[in-house]
């Protein structure tokens, strides 16, 4: 998936820019690749663990950890405002996780 002023190829670009944003958004402690490492856009020699970018349709999926005391619906309201700019499709967010309190986020690594 391409969004539309970026040229074909740009999957790279694209997850990298969704993955910043939303580790931008105030409450997400983290991205999350799923259960067994699914949800990931793979490029050459990295990926970019919880995004999925692809080519088959328009939709962008993102896996996240929230914060303890982040409120959760307006958390994934603020996500996909914040990645909704950056795609042509729909913004599909799955919060995989809680970060317990004070725990430091680990899964801010994205390749």
């Amino acid at each position: 998936m391409t969004a539309p002023d970026r040229p074909g190829g740009e999957d790279r670009a694209l997850a990298d820019d969704v993955a910043a944003a939303v580790l931008g958004v105030p409450g997400v402690a983290g991205l999350h690749a799923g259960l067994f490492g699914e949800v990931a856009t793979y490029l050459p020699g990295r990926r970019v663990r919880g995004v999925r970018v692809g080519p088959e349709d328009d939709a962008v999926a993102v896996h996240v950890v929230v914060e303890w005391d982040a409120p959760v619906p307006a958390t994934v309201d603020a996500i996909r405002t914040a990645v909704a700019g950056l795609v042509a499709g729909t913004v599909h967010v799955t919060v995989e996780d809680v970060a317990a309190p004070g725990e430091a986020a680990t899964t801010r690594r994205n390749s």
